[in-house]
């Protein structure tokens, strides 16, 4: 969640040996050199690619003779247990991960509020609001969707998303405020110290009519929303609550417009700064109140601003930063099932989203294929790309599916998808995380036989409380930072930033934070991927679309 370089100048020895990444292009507006960046965007480049033809046979095709073998099961349990792993306040009986301990016992007292709970983004011990928030919307998604595949698993992820719901309940509680970071980014970042052990500030931040930040209180209201359509039928009392209070918060967001990063620059940046603007997440936000409520109020809402609000701007893109493609894709539903006529554009924002994804089909600059398989944009945390991306190409083809229609992606050979196409996109993203690649390994800590053993993260790279009592303090931490040796601690679930360029390489080494460090909103979509293929795991058994 920051250029590492200020994380640990003071704290280690020079990183491991590595192959570099190759050097990021140039892009057209600043974007930090960070795990939780959105991609930068780099200007057209020759590149020597695989051609089309054969690029296509090694996407839709099995990477290894044993790919199709995976447990999805078994990763999606591992999946959800991850959020555990990153749970801030005080743990309940029922907590798996045993080398945790309650943290963050006081956040929010300091300014009158309770604001224990929620989730830590990453490697840190910061609780910041905005990708947390999209963490949660996206969990969310994934079971109103997908929520029969869960299977037994579907208990366990909603209490994943409660533990979101309910913080977002505590930090909304005063009207026209939602409070969206407690941390000091810069000094947590200097220190490498267990959540348990923290010492570092515990500031305070909000967004207010005084100080606006559209951008996170719409995607905290979106968050709401979702949640409150996964507990309409397990809790609905909770999920009104949820619901009432996404339409109140939605209301501010909407009344004092701006961008937290503007108000709060300082605090928030360069870790998540909002570069795409506040207007996506003012239309997203609208877009899952109206699929919780029906009300037409947020539909007109919708139709009003859709040009005002750049519906079909960057449609190349998905992530806690810009959520236009996934406006067009959740609104494309609507029209897909022949419930709103009126909102077409969507469904062909939505589709030229997908040619931009389909190898074979387009040659878009801004993505990319390894020689492996593996869909990246330039930039770190390459992974949080390949599960919202795959996410939402596995979302539409269901949608297509239950209408009986194909992607259509134009051009004079009057090119067209049909979803099983999307499908083996997606799956062969997943198979890819989970082992399916050239370097024979999972990406997901604690799936399979080779995982990521040096992951970029505090809480797992020092000893716990139980083998280690005694304070582990802010400096003291710097020795487990730079050892070579194993995390003594597995995160079981988290999945890392994983390759970041052509190269399909990965150096497993706890320095490189852009490959190694795992992040709540890489694992959130993928709950719902794995529990779709752990119900279908089987291509020859999908529908003939």
């Amino acid at each position: 969640s920051r250029p590492f370089g200020s994380d640990t100048t003071s704290l280690a020895s020079p990183p491991p040996a590595t192959i570099k990444p190759r050097p990021a292009a140039d892009s057209s507006r600043h974007t930090p050199h960070s795990p939780h960046s959105v991609a930068q965007r780099p200007k057209h480049r020759s590149v020597a690619r695989l051609s089309s033809v054969l690029l296509l046979a090694l996407l839709l095709l099995p990477a290894v003779a044993s790919a199709g073998h995976h447990d999805y099961g078994d990763a999606l349990h591992k999946s959800i247990l991850f959020f555990e792993g990153q749970r801030s306040g005080r743990l309940p009986p029922d907590q798996r991960l045993r080398w945790r301990r309650d943290s963050g016992l006081h956040d929010g007292a300091a300014a009158g509020v309770d604001l224990t709970g929620g989730y830590y983004d990453a490697g840190d011990n910061v609780k910041f609001g905005f990708p947390m928030a999209f963490t949660a919307t996206l969990m969310s998604w994934g079971l109103i969707d997908f929520g029969r595949s869960f299977g037994p698993h579907k208990e366990e992820a909603r209490k994943a998303v409660r533990w979101a719901t309910d913080y977002f309940m505590k930090a909304t509680a005063k009207r026209n405020t939602v409070y969206v970071q407690v941390g000091d980014a810069s000094k947590d970042h200097s220190c490498w110290e267990r959540p348990e052990d923290m010492d570092t500030p515990r500031t305070v931040y909000k967004v207010d009519p005084s100080h606006p930040g559209s951008d996170v209180a719409a995607e905290t209201a979106a968050a709401l929303a979702a949640g409150s359509i996964v507990f309409r039928d397990a809790d609905p009392v909770y999920s009104q609550r949820l619901l009432d209070r996404a339409m109140q918060v939605f209301k501010f967001a909407d009344r004092y417009r701006g961008a937290y990063s503007s108000s709060l620059h300082a605090a928030v940046c360069p870790c998540y700064c909002d570069f795409d603007g506040y207007q996506d997440e003012l239309l997203w936000a609208a877009a899952w109140l109206h699929k919780a409520s029906r009300r037409r109020e947020y539909r007109q809402y919708i139709k009003r601003n859709e040009v005002v609000l750049g519906a079909s701007d960057s449609i190349n893109e998905f992530g806690w930063d810009n959520k236009h493609a996934g406006i067009n894709v959740l609104i494309s539903k609507e029209v897909l099932m022949g419930k709103d006529e009126y909102f077409q554009s969507f469904r062909a924002n939505a589709n030229n989203f997908m040619c931009t994804l389909l190898p074979g089909i387009s040659d878009h600059p801004q993505i990319q294929y390894s020689p492996g398989g593996l869909l990246f944009k330039v930039g770190g945390s390459n992974m949080q790309h390949v599960t919202s991306l795959s996410f939402l190409i596995l979302a539409y083809s269901n949608y297509l599916s239950h209408a009986g229609a194909h992607v259509s992606c134009g051009g004079g050979g009057g090119r067209s998808a049909p979803p099983t196409k999307l499908r083996q996109v997606a799956k062969r993203q997943v198979d890819y995380i989970l082992g399916d690649n050239p370097l024979r390994m999972s990406y997901m800590v604690g799936y399979g036989p080779r995982f990521p053993r040096r992951i970029h993260h505090r809480g797992s790279s020092i000893p716990s409380v139980a083998a280690h009592p005694a304070r582990i303090g802010c400096k003291a931490g710097a020795a487990y930072y730079a050892s070579a040796a194993p995390n003594p601690n597995l995160l079981v679930g988290a999945v890392v930033g994983g390759p970041s360029d052509a190269t399909d390489a990965f150096p497993d080494a706890r320095a490189v934070f852009q490959q190694s460090e795992p992040t709540t909103y890489i694992n959130a979509p993928l709950m719902g991927l794995l529990a779709y293929f752990s119900a279908h795991p089987n291509p020859a058994e999908w529908a003939d679309d």
